[in-house]
């Protein structure tokens, strides 16, 4: 059967083109046009005059940006590996459950993460509260003093890091159910005709198989929490929001507070390429970590 290799082309070209133009027109133009703004003293809406690398070489004096960049580093660290072991844990637990049980366990841990931002600050709010929170009641009842918690900058970043984990691990543990359904149970057989114990058969047989599965949930959870902002603004309302200040946190300040658009894409800026080298670096470590093992 012949094929037109030209008409083939033509069809394929015609079926991509609207998400061409869809991914062109929501990502690529506003993508240019930011790169653009950050050259400029432009204000949020509106023209600016060309200013160069102005923008950008303000940066290292800025202590509030200093400030954002070490809290979203330090956020990164408290939420990111811990809350990739925590799904992976949980993930292996609720594999060993079996029917109904397993369902209703999965959907219990996957709940929170359907919930909308503003109903997981109110949870939170209303568990950890200084005044009325029952976490606090608990610790009248034990004795113990009153923190206030989201009010305290030692606190707050580890709190709402907790909060984070809490609130997006149900993603990952499907990511891991999915990746240990796959192993086929031909192997776990072979391992247990060997006389392998739990650990052995976990550092030997399950580790190594889902480790994709790892470096995938480690990617994606690096990437959305470099991109922090809801949790931090909503846990801030009546603190201190300097102090608890992340990049995209800076990012609306200097954009929609002080009116300076062409600030807030110069930082907007370094956050796209703090993303995409962390990202990379993310997976070439990953790979070769791999290599490694194999």
């Amino acid at each position: 059967m012949l094929r037109n290799t030209k008409r083939e082309t033509l069809v394929a070209l015609i079926l991509v083109a609207p998400f061409v133009a869809i991914y062109g027109l929501a990502f690529i133009y506003p993508t240019v046009q930011m790169f653009l703004l950050s050259f400029t003293d432009a204000p949020l809406i509106g023209q600016g005059e060309y200013v160069g690398v102005e923008n950008y070489t303000r940066l290292p004096d800025d202590r509030r940006f200093q400030t954002a960049l070490w809290n979203t580093g330090y956020f990164v660290v408290l939420s990111v590996i811990p809350g990739t072991l925590v799904a992976m844990a949980i993930a292996l637990a609720v594999d060993r459950l079996k029917g109904r049980l397993q369902s209703l366990v999965l959907a219990l841990f996957f709940l929170p993460y359907i919930l909308p931002v503003s109903v997981v600050y109110l949870i939170w709010d209303w568990t950890l509260n200084f005044q009325f929170g029952i976490a606090m009641h608990l610790f009248d009842a034990l004795g113990i003093q009153r923190v206030p918690i989201f009010k305290s900058t030692a606190w707050f970043m580890p709190a709402v890091a907790l909060v984070t984990v809490w609130w997006t691990c149900g993603f990952s543990i499907l990511l891991f159910l999915a990746g240990l359904r796959a192993i086929p149970a031909e192997i776990y057989e072979a391992a247990a005709l060997d006389n392998a114990g739990r650990w052995t058969t976990f550092r030997r047989v399950t580790w190594p198989l889902i480790w994709p599965i790892t470096a995938l949930v480690l990617t994606i959870q690096l990437i959305l929490q470099l991109k922090i902002f809801d949790q931090v603004y909503l846990f801030s309302t009546g603190g201190r929001p300097n102090d608890n200040l992340v990049l995209v946190y800076y990012i609306f300040q200097r954009a929609f507070q002080s009116d300076q658009g062409g600030r807030a894409a110069a930082i907007a800026v370094v956050l796209f390429a703090v993303v995409v080298i962390v990202s990379v670096f993310n997976f070439q470590l990953v790979r070769m970590s791999r290599g490694r093992a194999q």
